[in-house]
């Protein structure tokens, strides 16, 4: 066997579960959007076509509708654990921020099937829709983690 053919056999055997990729579609049921606090950051870029959505300036969108975290800014939420652009749908889907772009395709839903699984009991886009490859999935995971880069 040649030394090209042995790399590959290496890479396959280091290739994580989802190796053929996964299917998702999201059915904009809101089940990620409401219910549990948590943060939903939102970068410089973000923050400004979200806002130019919205209509409204930057200092207005912020002050009303972000919090500061560590000196990083993050959606309000309600205090029922809502997303604050939540309302029967996300009021800003089209520009929504990465984190939510990204979903369901985040690191840790992804550190194993049994938690692909586990996802799958909320959320009703798991293994539907769209085949996502690979390729698809890791670009998704590096725009993601380098948001704020």
């Amino acid at each position: 066997m040649d030394r090209s053919n042995r790399k590959n056999d290496n890479q396959s055997n280091t290739l994580p579960w989802f190796k053929d990729g996964l299917r998702f579609e999201c059915h904009r049921c809101g089940r990620c959007c409401r219910g549990e606090p948590g943060v939903v950051w939102v970068n410089k870029r973000e923050l400004e076509e979200i806002s130019s959505c919205m209509g409204i300036k930057k200092d207005v969108f912020t002050r009303n509708y972000l919090r500061s975290i560590n000196e990083k800014l993050s959606l309000l939420e309600y205090g029922n654990g809502d997303c604050i652009m939540y309302d029967n749908g996300c009021k800003v889907y089209a520009v929504r921020p990465c984190q939510c772009r990204a979903f369901p395709f985040w690191k840790w839903n992804l550190e194993s099937r049994s938690e692909w699984e586990k996802l799958k009991r909320t959320c009703p886009g798991i293994d539907k829709g769209k085949l996502h490859t690979l390729q698809d999935i890791r670009a998704g995971l590096e725009l993601y983690e380098s948001r704020f880069d």
